[in-house]
């Protein structure tokens, strides 16, 4: 089947199951995460972090360091939680950044619409066998976080939707997701916890240039926390208040948005979904990064290079191809400023889940910025030869300024010189009609063409000032994690008791386990050798010497994602060699201790693949048994 307005392949969007409550309780069992204040009864959407899940967290952020920030030579920066209002204020935080609530009108319950509307959805879709029907209920409930709160109060008024105690709920109305925070004593200066860390690269965007000599492009990264006062928190990990974020600002003139290692990228094929798939096809489209770009379905090369990249590193961190796509925002859902956006979407048992989200957000965040700091964040170009362009020029009656404003002259002077080219433009034509109206400190006044005079003239000139556009990965990593975790787990079919993770050594929190094959003061004396020789080459590993069945012991280690078991036995004590064991296939090989250290290294850091060592170490055959 091809795509009717594009014309490009399509493949049917893949099917895959998870087993949740498997997952949940090695998280529970094994203190991956637990509900914080469990025991003062816990607060909803906050979770703390146990010694697997820290680690898990901590190796997976590494992985990213290396995989963007290192990789891509970025400038990485570290800025303070607390934002002050003034920020929030121009990014449009204080005024947008919300979710329409509804309440239950008997017991006061506070409810996330389109929470609400999509559980609805559900149960509507299981009582009715009607095709026609189904298939207007599955695109209610696709749209429902896209709804305004004027067509979302229609459509939950059309379909009778009731709380989830069957009560009747109020109209939709706007909550703001921001913690608000009082910062000093007096408690008189405003601010926020962030609810997300990309404003504080941009207020610092004239050090980061300066940093990085002036030159254009150049990405700024950051890793850190982020807060939301979600309505109500659900889904685990998946929608907390406090959640870790990794985000990249890469800022590119807006007439060249080419990246310079595309090639290196282009011919990698991605699972797309176009918006015009979400509208007339529940297919995938599978082309290649260059054919996406070429075709206009992705909007430029460094938009589509980050895409390439993030596919990269999910994809490193153990999520399934078949279970990862990048579904582009539908029109209504992109903010004004936005030209194209794309959100990498996990499959997991709550469904398809945004994990990452990648947007071309234009020039909206520096220029806003910069028009109310009053500080210039602009990037200058310097051309190869001069060149003669055109400009508004601007000239001022000071004195019949002067006679008719008085006191206010002043600010309305450097108003009107602050006025870049666009504004000027506008003034012009409004000054064609014969006078003009312009607002200054909340005052509104009346120019004449007596007063200003602005004119198109020709200078010649060797460079110019721009504000530049900015292309944001955004990576939510609580997300990431708990998705890799579902598609890590399975279960081994010779005994549905033994359940594994299996995440890729690199970001598993424990790389190998030490085991004393029995209780024995000759293999027992290895254990301080071999633990040495590990801490050296800086392997996380676990030492189990509880005497119990080598069979239960592998069991334990494969539940919490550790992939290689070091063995040690009689052989150990005569030969100086161990056996290491992969988890996935529980294959073991005999190495010497003395190269045991680099050869896990190489492992993890991706040098060697198992087979390579399988190939180069003999076999050692052992059943595994809880006996």
């Amino acid at each position: 089947m091809e795509s009717d307005s594009l014309n490009l392949p399509e493949e049917p969007m893949p099917e895959l199951t998870f087993k949740r409550e498997g997952v949940e309780q090695i998280l529970k069992s094994r203190f991956f995460v637990a509900p914080s204040f469990s025991i003062y009864g816990g607060v909803a959407g906050l979770y703390d972090y146990g010694p697997p899940g820290c680690a898990l967290k901590a190796n997976l952020i590494d992985f990213w360091r290396q995989h963007f920030i290192i990789t891509e030579n970025m400038l990485e920066v570290d800025c303070t939680c607390l934002t002050i209002e003034e920020v929030l204020k121009t990014s449009g935080h204080v005024a947008k950044f919300e979710d329409l609530m509804v309440k239950d009108e008997v017991n006061g319950n506070c409810l996330r619409a389109d929470h609400l509307l999509e559980e609805w959805m559900d149960k509507l879709l299981a009582k009715t066998k009607d095709d026609k029907l189904k298939d207007e209920y599955l695109t209610v409930k696709a749209r429902a976080d896209d709804y305004k709160i004027e067509q979302l109060a229609q459509v939950l008024d059309k379909y009778q939707v009731k709380s989830p105690d069957g009560n009747n709920i109020s109209k939709p109305f706007p909550f703001n997701l921001m913690f608000n925070v009082s910062i000093g004593p007096t408690g008189l200066k405003k601010g926020y916890l962030r609810p997300e860390t990309a404003q504080s690269i941009f207020v610092n965007f004239k050090r980061l240039l300066e940093y990085n000599g002036g030159k254009l492009p150049f990405a700024s990264a950051q890793i850190g926390l982020a807060f939301r006062n979600e309505i109500a928190p659900r889904s685990g990990l998946l929608r907390v208040r406090e959640f870790q974020m990794a985000e990249i600002e890469h800022f590119v003139k807006e007439d060249d948005k080419n990246h310079p290692k595309f090639n290196t990228i282009k011919n990698l094929k991605l699972n797309l979904y176009p918006r015009n798939q979400q509208l007339y096809s529940k297919n995938l489209v599978v082309i290649t990064i260059d054919e996406a770009v070429s075709k206009k379905v992705i909007a430029n090369q460094t938009l589509a290079y980050y895409m390439a990249r993030t596919y990269l590193f999910l994809i490193g961190c153990g999520i399934k191809e078949k279970g990862l796509r990048f579904r582009q925002h539908l029109e209504n859902e992109m903010a004004h400023y936005a030209s194209d956006c794309w959100d990498a979407e996990v499959k997991n048992s709550y469904g398809w889940t945004e994990v990452v989200g990648h947007a071309d957000r234009s020039c909206f965040d520096l220029s806003r910025h910069s028009e109310e700091s009053n500080e210039t964040l602009t990037a200058y170009e310097k051309f190869p030869e001069a060149k003669l362009m055109k400009k508004l020029k601007l000239e001022m009656n000071k004195g019949l300024m002067g006679k008719t404003f008085k006191g206010d002259n002043k600010s309305i002077g450097n108003y009107l010189e602050k006025l870049k080219e666009d504004g000027l433009k506008n003034l012009k034509e409004e000054l064609s009609g014969g006078e003009a109206k312009i607002s200054v400190d909340g005052k509104e006044f009346k120019l004449t063409k007596e007063m200003v005079k602005i004119e198109e003239v020709e200078e010649k000139v060797n460079g110019m000032n721009f504000t530049p556009h900015v292309i944001e990965p955004s990576f939510g990593i609580g997300r990431i994690i708990y998705s890799v975790l579902e598609h890590a787990f399975w279960v081994r079919e010779s005994d549905e008791q033994r359940r594994v993770l299996s995440l890729p050594a690199r970001i598993a929190p424990v790389k190998c386990s030490v085991l004393p094959l029995v209780s024995d003061d000759k293999i027992e004396a290895v254990i301080p050798q071999v633990v040495d020789e590990l801490t050296r080459s800086a392997i996380s590993h676990k030492v189990d010497a509880t005497g119990q069945a080598i069979g239960r012991r592998y069991a334990r280690t494969d539940e919490i994602g550790i992939p290689f078991g070091i063995t040690i036995d009689h052989a150990t004590t005569t030969n100086g060699t161990v056996t290491l064991r992969e988890r996935d296939s529980t294959l073991q090989v005999r190495v010497p201790i003395t190269e045991l250290a680099r050869l896990i290294v190489d492992l993890v850091e991706g040098r060697k693949q198992w087979k390579d060592v399988a190939a180069s170490y003999p076999a050692h055959v052992s059943k595994e048994s809880d006996d």
